[in-house]
Order: C-alpha cells, then sequence, then structure tokens
C-alpha cells in the first residue's frame, strides 16, 4: 500500500484500483443483460410464449379480439357461431 500512497514518488496511485471497479461493472452489466434476455426466456419470464395446448378456436378468437384484429360485433358473431360448434353444449357428440 506503500506505493498508492506515495504515487508521486512513481507508484500507480489510487487510479490502480478504478480498474478492478470498472471490470466489476462490465461483468455486472453482462450478467445484468443476460438475465433480461436469454436466462429469462428459460425461466418463463414476462416475454414467455402462451402455452401449445391453448389453440382452442374461442381462444383463438378471444386473442384477436383483445389485440383489435375484430370489432365486438365480429367478435359477438363469431363467438355465437363457436359456442354451437365447440362450446359446452354443442360438439360432445
Amino acid at each position: 500500500m506503500q506505493t498508492l500512497a506515495n504515487f508521486g514518488d512513481g507508484g500507480p496511485g489510487p487510479w490502480i484500483l478504478l480498474f478492478p471497479v470498472i471490470w466489476a461493472l462490465v461483468i455486472g452489466g453482462g450478467i445484468a443483460l443476460l438475465r433480461r434476455t436469454a436466462w429469462h426466456d428459460r425461466r418463463g419470464g414476462p416475454w414467455r410464449r402462451p402455452p401449445a395446448g391453448n389453440d382452442s378456436p374461442i381462444a383463438v378468437l378471444g386473442h384477436r379480439f383483445a389485440t383489435g384484429e375484430i370489432d365486438e360485433d365480429e367478435y359477438w358473431r363469431r363467438l355465437s357461431v363457436l359456442n354451437e360448434e365447440f362450446g359446452r353444449n354443442g360438439g360432445a357428440a
């Protein structure tokens, strides 16, 4: 530590402590970036795709209505047709 304290005599000075801090920030930033992107998908974070089993026609229609692809009138019209075909009462033949 004498060379750090006496940096006027040719020692590296207190600036040498800056390099480990910079490396810690770079490594920490890399880990944070990986957690927000690649590693987050494996755990099923907010960007997870919905399960493949939820692809019934009624669910697809609800998704299209929620995203704004169809309006409310078209949604109710198509839902009544789908309920006759795939609903609780129909389709159980």
